[in-house]
């Protein structure tokens, strides 16, 4: 067995597991009950999935170009994705759209306060 049927064989394993995880992802997006929850369905899943497929892509490609731009797309992804459900959920909550039944601890309330903030405004 040759080192490049090798890469193409983890190539192709990523592959599948990335779109396994994102498939995870959308169903979670979808069956899960309120936004918190359909936020950690869109990123923790969704982000790991597209880096393995990444992985997949490199592993099969092989070259320093293609290597270098999914690498790219890999940092991009992981470093904007955590920010922006960050940022959804904290829009939310000041909206009105988080069951705060669900939470078991509540920071976010405490700052708002303090901040004087006024959800009627």
């Amino acid at each position: 067995m040759s080192w490049t049927t090798v890469f193409d064989v983890i190539g192709g394993v990523c592959l599948l597991l990335g779109a396994f995880l994102c498939l995870a992802g959308a169903i979670g997006l979808v069956r899960f009950p309120d936004t918190l929850s359909r936020l950690h369905a869109a990123t923790k899943p969704q982000t790991l999935g597209l880096i393995l497929i990444l992985t997949g892509l490199a592993a099969t490609l092989r070259t320093w170009s293609a290597v270098t731009t999914l690498v790219l797309l890999a940092a991009t992804q992981f470093f904007t994705s955590p920010v922006t459900a960050h940022l959804v959920g904290r829009a939310a909550y000041r909206n009105g759209n988080v069951d705060e039944s669900t939470l078991e601890v509540d920071e976010l309330s405490d700052a708002l306060e303090r901040s004087g903030w006024d959800p009627t405004k």
